[in-house]
């Protein structure tokens, strides 16, 4: 019976995905050749010539049937539907092979998000192994992500610069979503501990192209997006994407009414001078889902639908940013470029939370604590409702030069990286109070609106603001054929300030002082394999998120180490990639409270693991993509009782598995299992959240012009719980129930 748990098929999923690559590597490489043997080229099919044909013509004698899969030709379009990345930005802050990262990296690219009929950042992340969900809590909101246990919600980034603006990102203008795994401060600067996603956004091309897609789902979902691109001269294209949607849920009461323009202007197309100009403008208003309560240390609903808010609760957000950006080709190995970006961003909040479970109807009635547990019956217990009303503003400004330059010297060939930055940051957050609000009962909460009797009191305001400046160096070295040798190193100088009129510190100032390092080491015997050890580090101030808590501000930076021993395989031609990693990742200065007045760095948290990928086509028609996560998290070391708890919203395992299949060349089905075991809600592991498997499907039609596609989203209707929120003990927010999607894209 064993085998037969979501744990072990888990488990078993990510073995083979292990052990598969040495068969298969086996078997691969017979196709490329003997280890040592030459570099394979990239293939380039001739006038009239076909990728295949060109690829069996440069194949050795009797290995033509497995060096290369042919090319799928899907209803005239075969564009669509390739769900494998060979490069990425995020690794290396130019675009750079997977395999000469020496990390692990996880891009979800634009081909599988429209597979899956995912529109939101926060869906496309389920793709991600290792990455949790957090919800809106203090000064947060927006997305809230978890990424191999460390909180990773200042480590969004966008086209490489920091995307602090706190709103929750639609997907319409990305070209995909990058995950690099491990500290990167050396790449990043402050933050990046479990590491950094970074947006790529969609831009100009010299093609002219055009798509309008409709979503129409149940429970009132409707969405129309447009992506027109149009040369405007030999050297230069215009390409504007939009969006509007209005989402319902199975959730009660939950609405969300979004819409989004990103223009984009590039000038010197295929010239030594490139400039790109571009804006990003965004207007939300959602209904926020600030979840449910505990009742014996799970939290408990009466249905994935129970919503414990108020109706008129909302949360409009707005946000700005302007992008520009010139390349220059000075030689073949020689590129300088600069970016510049502001941003502003505007939330005004009015939600509601349930906070603690009372036994009686009464303010003045006993409240549960430590996990809720109990002997009475659901009946008689209430839940007190809380104000979360705020209304935040930031303000970004930043710039960074960064010069690559490709030598030798001697028999070493160096690709060399450097460049400066420099960015500040403002952030105001106005907190509002609304007392007398309501208590309704736990197992039949009434939907209201605002009582006349709740009243409204100013809280705190904080007002922050942060000037960073950094310089960074990093250096692949090509060893001979076979190995590259990675080296880099970047200075950080942080400062920022706190003022804040009702909480404590009325005002707080401090400057930080950080080198962080990178190193690695790759090993290419072929060019369908790699293998790499790698070292990071990453910092983080108190300051960090320009937010403070109270007596921490003094302290000193916290900071992470990483290990990380892995391999990479390209194989059946180079259609199929495969990723396996081992890594330990422990922040041994962590912040802990001591006592009511002190905060010392006396805190170790550790988290080490296992990692595993599977991406591309394992047949013609056949295509996949998952991977596997296995973390041991623990905090070693805490003041506050924690010690040798597991910390907030770190499961033991996540898989995640997406798989489709060419019926005919118009016919398309697909699905797959998002699985994720139990996680406790707060570091005091009172309330712990049981794990699950949700199901989706797909279905779709391929034509020249257009597709037909229908997505199954939970197609078993499992009520699991999918954010969750630390404070008032530990929240959590039930998942999205069945859901069924159309959507018709029309190519112009």
């Amino acid at each position: 019976m064993l085998t037969k748990t979501p744990l072990a098929r888990a488990l078993k999923l990510a073995f083979a995905l292990h052990v598969t690559a040495l068969p298969l590597a086996a078997h691969a490489q017979q196709a490329s050749g003997a280890p040592g043997s030459p570099p394979r080229k990239n293939v380039v099919a001739g006038p009239g010539e076909s990728a295949q044909a060109a690829a069996t013509a440069s194949a050795p004698s009797g290995l033509t049937s497995i060096t290369a899969l042919p090319a799928v030709e899907v209803g005239g379009n075969a564009l669509h539907h390739d769900f494998r990345s060979e490069t990425s930005t995020v690794g290396a802050k130019a675009p750079t092979a997977q395999r000469d990262i020496a990390q692990s990296v996880t891009v979800i690219n634009q081909a599988l998000m429209k597979s899956q009929g995912a529109t939101s950042f926060q869906d496309s992340l389920r793709n991600a192994p290792g990455i949790t969900i957090g919800g809106a809590e203090g000064g947060q909101i927006g997305n809230n992500i978890n990424l191999r246990g460390f909180t990773a919600q200042n480590d969004i980034y966008l086209d490489g610069f920091r995307d602090r603006n706190q709103y929750y990102r639609d997907t319409f203008d990305l070209e995909s979503i990058e995950v690099l795994y491990g500290p990167s401060s050396m790449l990043f600067g402050r933050g990046s501990t479990g590491g950094v996603i970074n947006q790529v956004s969609k831009r100009p091309t010299l093609k002219a192209s055009g798509e309008i897609s409709t979503t129409l789902g149940t429970h009132d979902r409707y969405r129309t997006a447009v992506d027109l691109n149009r040369p405007l001269t030999e050297t230069a294209a215009f390409r504007i994407d939009a969006f509007g949607q209005s989402l319902g849920s199975t959730r009660d009461v939950m609405k969300n009414k979004d819409y989004g323009i990103a223009p984009s202007i590039r000038f010197g197309i295929g010239t030594p001078t490139e400039i790109t100009l571009s804006a990003l403008i965004q207007h939300n208003y959602d209904m926020p889902d600030y979840g449910v309560q505990s009742i014996d240390g799970h939290p408990f609903a009466p249905s994935m639908h129970t919503d414990y808010g108020l109706t008129d609760d909302r949360t409009i957000q707005d946000v700005q940013t302007l992008t520009a950006r010139i390349d220059h080709k000075v030689s073949d190995s020689l590129s300088v470029s600069n970016q510049t970006r502001f941003s502003h961003s505007m939330t005004d909040a009015r939600e509601t939370a349930a906070a603690k479970v009372l036994t009686g109807p009464l303010a003045s009635s006993t409240p549960l604590s430590n996990g809720n547990y109990t002997t009475l019956p659901l009946e008689d217990l209430y839940v007190r409702l809380a104000s979360h009303d705020r209304v935040i503003e930031n303000h970004s400004v930043y710039n960074e030069t960064m010069v690559r330059y490709r030598f030798d010297t001697g028999p070493l060939g160096h690709d060399l990286i450097g460049g400066a930055q420099l960015g500040h940051d403002s952030y105001g957050n106005q907190a509002y109070t609304r007392n007398n609000m309501p208590i309704v009962s736990l197992v039949d909460p009434v939907y209201m609106g605002t009582p006349s009797s709740v009243t409204q009191t100013v809280g705190n305001r904080a007002d922050s603001g942060a000037t960073s400046l950094a310089a960074y160096l990093n250096d692949t070295v090509s060893v001979g054929q076979h190995w590259k040798v990675i080296g880099g190193l970047r200075w950080d100088r942080f400062q920022a300030h706190i003022r804040n009129t009702v909480n404590a510190p009325a005002y707080a100032a401090q400057t930080n002082y950080f080198t962080s390092v990178r190193a690695g080491a790759i090993y290419q015997p072929t060019d369908w394999q790699s293998y790499y050890v790698s070292y990071g580090t990453s910092f983080n101030p108190s300051l960090e998120a320009l937010t403070v808590t109270n007596l921490t501000q003094n302290l000193a930076p916290e900071h992470t180490k990483s290990y990380e021993i892995g391999g990479k395989w390209d194989l059946l031609g180079g259609n199929l990639s495969v990723t396996s990693a081992w890594f330990l990742q422990e922040k041994d200065n962590a912040r802990t409270q001591v006592s009511s007045t002190e905060y010392t760095l006396d805190g170790d948290i550790r988290v080490r693991g296992y990692q595993a990928s599977i991406t591309g086509h394992l047949l013609p028609n056949w295509q996949v993509f998952g991977g596997y996560t296995y973390m041991d998290a623990v905090i070693m070391r805490a003041a506050d009782g924690t010690s040798g708890h597991v910390p907030a919203n770190t499961p033991r395992n996540t898989l995640t598995l997406w798989t489709t299949y060419n019926l005919t060349p118009h016919w398309e089905i697909g699905g797959g299992p998002t699985y994720m075991s139990a996680r406790y809600a707060a570091n005091t592991n009172y309330v712990q959240v049981g794990g699950y498997t949700r199901w989706d499907a797909m279905a779709a039609y391929h034509e020249k012009k257009w597709d037909l596609r229908l997505n199954l989203l939970n197609l078993t209707n499992k009520f699991y719980y999918d954010a969750l929120i630390q404070s008032d003990g530990g929240r959590s927010v039930p998942g999205i129930g069945r859901t069924l999607l159309a959507t018709l894209e029309y190519r112009l």
